[in-house]
């Protein structure tokens, strides 16, 4: 499933094929190491932005002209507590995500590009006040961030109601992306425990969990009904969407 079109892929690119071409914007899928219930590969938060990106830049060129380069995931997310205890699960502080963007942003700009979008595939990323705070180093430099599992309302695409974390979504677009990474049959059924506050659950205030306590399985929302189609379908009408921001940001003006 991986693109080998050179032009707009850096993990299968090489400088022969970009070093004479115009990029108009760079998109940074990052996600996070983790596991995702038991039937989903754990660096799922960087393979899932990474591939609908490159199908999105490659309708953004095709459509509107735009030229993206998809650099390679970042694999270092933001975990909740409870999670640390978890094989192989990787927690990365707020510091050392901000080094790493500003290390790719000032890069990118001695290069001479002045555009980034980090396509997060993580719910625990949140790089708002990063973008604010290099909005003052480099005020030249426009960042935008968007989480691709988002921007279509899942209820149009899946039965489950409580989907989370490598439930329903998260299974079909992985089952239809690349099938051979999931298997479903040893999946838990993603069983979440709520706050004993009420007010939290009504998101009225907000504290992480602790996900040993929240999960059994470390999944939230049950995957026993996705399929690779309603991946596909999911997928084939977030592309489109993507895509747009993608040529909007690359060719115009914040302002």
């Amino acid at each position: 499933m991986y693109s080998m079109n050179k032009e707009i892929d850096l993990s299968v690119s090489c400088y022969g094929a970009v070093k004479d071409l115009h990029y108009d914007v760079a998109i940074l899928p990052w996600g996070a190491t983790e596991p995702h219930n038991y039937h989903l590969p754990y660096l799922t938060d960087c393979i899932a932005p990474k591939e609908i990106a490159v199908m999105a830049a490659e309708l953004a060129l095709k459509e509107s002209g735009v030229r993206c380069m998809v650099m390679p995931p970042i694999s270092l997310g933001s975990q909740n507590p409870g999670q640390i205890g978890l094989s192989f699960c990787i927690h990365a502080r707020y510091e050392t995500q901000f080094a790493i963007l500003t290390d790719v942003v000032a890069s990118l700009r001695a290069q001479g590009m002045n555009k980034l979008i980090i396509f997060s595939g993580h719910g625990g990323n949140n790089f708002k006040n990063m973008i604010r705070d290099l909005a003052f180093t480099y005020p030249d430099f426009l960042i935008v961030q968007s989480d691709w599992f988002t921007i279509l309302p899942a209820k149009e695409y899946f039965e489950a109601v409580i989907d989370d974390h490598a439930g329903e979504l998260e299974t079909s677009v992985m089952m239809h992306l690349h099938p051979e990474l999931v298997d479903l049959s040893i999946a838990g059924k993603g069983e979440s425990q709520p706050f004993a506050i009420a007010a939290l659950n009504d998101k009225i205030g907000w504290t992480p969990r602790h996900w040993n306590r929240a999960t059994k399985d470390t999944g939230v929302g049950n995957p026993e009904k996705a399929t690779a189609a309603k991946g596909e379908r999911y997928v084939n009408d977030l592309v489109p969407v993507i895509a747009r921001l993608f040529a909007e940001v690359g060719k115009g003006e914040l302002y």
